[in-house]
């Protein structure tokens, strides 16, 4: 069992990696205030912005590389893991403000956009930077303090002062503006220390560095099992994910409220930090199991509800429930793995889910050709998608809560 770190370096590791989780939520979640402003820049209409989705899908393949970003984790340790992750998202959001302008479909700036915005999503979502809190946290406190970071991590920022920054300076500053974010992070990065279980299993391996194979074949049977489920659930919510960032901005503006969109993507922003922490409370009391079912039942319901009326209210709710779910993924996925492969076995599941970066694009391109302008259909096979993760408890899945990661290894 590893020895427990100071109250005060646990405080420092929270805020730390919670403001990584920021930098990560700004970049996946920019995408939505700043969609109708690239679809005015590049001329996309109701009949032709299913091409946005279409190249979306098609330089999405790049996302599938994140795997690396978690091998690397398990080989090198977490520090570098998290040096390397930050800067795979900060490096090109800075370069997307060099992106020429005008950006018009085809042109240079569209296909340097497109390939920029790749790189950076691929870090997004990535779930890495919960697993220095997996692995330094008590026990009878890894779900509080990994909902914690979540908390800081989905404060809002993006909606608060995305919009104003992207109205004072143009939208490829609301990705810029996280290259300068990055340094904050660098700076911060100084302070932390490798996680001691990391520490632990890498003397155990007389300091030999972990090889990709070695780390696949380190996998046991139950191991598997588990990065089957998690790629299951990552995937749906990463599907129907997608599908609403991209496409809740174009839906609202185009409706009879759209002179509201900025204050209703101000409570849905609002609606990430409630929901993380009452997904905080429902973790650590009744356990992950039950807060999963709640986060689906609850998207698949805003989702439907969305489609069919197209109230603000159900937009809200998909962005409560979603983060419901995201906070179990964070949670969940981090701890369920042994110390040895723990990141690499979080990078198959990512990149299991970067799938979806192709998919939920591709799904929107044929929604808009097949029936172009029906958002009811669109909003519904974003609810159909998060079915999904409930065929996972048909595995009847091993709860974690309030048990040390040796233990769970042991049992499991």
């Amino acid at each position: 069992m590893a020895e427990k770190r100071s109250r005060g370096y646990l405080a420092f590791l929270v805020i730390f990696m919670g403001l990584v989780g920021q930098m990560d939520v700004w970049l996946s979640l920019i995408e939505t205030p700043a969609a109708p402003l690239i679809f005015a820049e590049a001329g996309l209409d109701i009949t032709t912005q299913w091409l946005f989705g279409f190249w979306q899908g098609v330089f999405g393949i790049v996302v599938f590389l994140v795997f690396f970003i978690g091998y690397f984790s398990d080989a090198f340790g977490r520090r570098k893991g998290i040096l390397a992750l930050t800067l795979v998202m900060g490096i090109p959001a800075g370069l997307i403000i060099l992106i020429p302008y005008p950006m018009t479909v085809g042109s240079l700036s569209w296909y340097m956009f497109m390939l920029l915005y790749s790189l950076l999503i691929m870090g997004t979502t990535s779930n890495l930077w919960e697993v220095p809190i997996t692995e330094e946290s008590p026990a009878k406190r890894r779900g509080l303090y990994g909902s914690l970071a979540f908390l800081i991590s989905v404060i809002p920022l993006y909606a608060l002062l995305g919009p104003r920054v992207m109205s004072l300076l143009g939208w490829r500053w609301g990705y810029g503006i996280m290259a300068i974010f990055l340094i904050v992070i660098l700076v911060l990065l100084v302070f932390m220390k490798e996680t001691k279980r990391w520490t632990d299993v890498q003397e155990g391996r007389a300091q030999k560095r972990l090889g990709i194979i070695e780390a696949i074949k380190s996998l046991g049977r139950r191991d598997a099992l588990y990065v089957g489920i998690a790629s299951l659930v990552y995937l749906a919510w990463t599907i129907s994910f997608k599908l609403g960032t991209t496409w809740s901005g174009i839906f609202f503006t185009s409706s009879p409220y759209a002179a509201q969109w900025n204050t209703i993507l101000i409570i849905g922003g609002l609606m990430l930090p409630i929901s993380a922490i009452v997904s905080g409370v429902l973790l650590e009391r009744v356990g992950r199991n039950i807060t999963l079912i709640i986060g689906t039942f609850g998207s698949i319901i805003s989702f439907v509800g969305l489609g069919l009326s197209g109230l603000p209210a159900f937009f809200w709710g998909i962005y409560f429930f979603m983060a419901m779910v995201l906070a179990w993924i964070y949670v969940y996925v981090t701890e369920i793995f042994p110390t040895k492969v723990r990141s690499s076995s979080v990078g198959i599941a990512v990149t299991a889910s970067r799938l979806g970066y192709v998919l939920a694009p591709m799904i929107a391109v044929l929604v808009f050709l097949a029936l172009p302008g029906n958002w009811m259909a669109f909003w519904v096979i974003g609810g159909v998608f998060m079915i999904f993760p409930l065929i996972s408890f048909l595995t009847k899945p091993y709860e974690t809560k309030g048990k040390e990661l040796e233990t769970i290894d042991e049992e499991k």
